[in-house]
């Protein structure tokens, strides 16, 4: 069954509930980086974030989740875009993705050590005019807790978000989240019975890996309330790297550099950062860039 992302909000207006299951988008990203269970978990809970932040999203539009720390994972990024028929297509990548750290003292992966100090900066690109970018202090490195405070301190939106990647070494068993938000003009309790309702429902991956669905999932976090279904999302990995955009990528390092690549080796390879598909030119192909570029040049002048 294909991933999907739900959203909805209570018919008393107080709450807004996005869920979804991320299984298989998680388990490719794993299997395409060879990520070990601890970064599994770091980039499955990014991803996952930024699909479900992304639901919102139309068009051209494009949301990323970037993480600069001083953990031993490094960077890590997520992107998510709509197409037309509104399957958001995410992708991601962590700068170490072979770093492993040992479980915490409850037996859990333990993200927060592995990502680190830092900060987390949400870019949102529009089809036209200039980008939304909002960056905050990282609260804990456990992803969730992160997307929380950045709603909180730069949107003002009280906010419950339960992330969760189930990995072992063989795998990627279950993965998901769900992002709920009190809506302005909420009672001043609705964040307490969220925060409550978090609290003492089973973690996330365990309720997916028993077969929940996401709407099981804002079932299970909305209680009581009563709730109307806003729309539903498929999510699947999506690249966007290009033959065009790699050419973008090894002319922004000039001339110099790229005739002495050609010079030293028969042929030149560019690896995409985030699906690491192989982009192999020839020296030919690189001596005939170079042309390309000195004449743009020829022709500025």
């Amino acid at each position: 069954m294909p991933d999907r992302i739900v959203s909805a909000t209570s018919t008393d207006g107080s709450i807004s509930i996005a869920a979804g299951v991320t299984t298989n988008l998680v388990a490719e990203v794993r299997q395409r980086h060879d990520l070990s269970p601890t970064a599994s978990a770091a980039l499955g809970r990014l991803m996952t974030g930024a699909a479900l932040l992304g639901t919102g999203l139309k068009g051209r539009e494009r949301l990323s989740l970037q993480i600069a720390a001083d953990g031993p994972l490094g960077n890590l990024i997520a992107d998510v875009t709509t197409s037309k028929g509104g399957t958001i297509g995410a992708r991601g990548y962590v700068a170490h993705p072979t770093v492993d750290v040992p479980l915490n003292g409850r037996g859990k992966f333990d993200v927060g050590r592995a990502v680190g100090r830092g900060r987390m900066q949400v870019t949102l690109s529009y089809e036209v005019g200039q980008p939304y970018v909002g960056i905050v202090e990282l609260a804990s490195g456990e992803i969730g807790d992160d997307i929380a405070a950045y709603l909180m301190r730069s949107q003002q939106i009280p906010s419950v978000v339960a992330l969760g990647v189930l990995a072992n070494p063989r795998g990627i068993k279950a993965a998901g989240g769900a992002i709920a938000q009190v809506m302005p003009g909420a009672d001043e309790g609705a964040i307490a019975q969220l925060e409550e309702r978090a609290r003492s429902m089973p973690p996330i991956t365990s309720q997916i890996d028993r077969g929940a669905t996401p709407d099981d999932l804002i079932a299970t976090l909305a209680g009581p309330l009563s709730m109307r279904r806003l729309g539903e999302n498929e999510l699947a990995f999506r690249c966007r790297c290009t033959p065009q955009r790699v050419e973008v990528a090894l002319v922004a390092l000039g001339t110099d550099e790229l005739s002495r690549m050609a010079e030293e080796q028969p042929q030149t390879e560019a690896v995409c950062e985030f699906c690491r598909r192989r982009y192999v030119l020839s020296r030919d192909e690189m001596h005939g860039l170079i042309r390309r570029i000195e004449k743009r040049h020829e022709s500025g002048r």
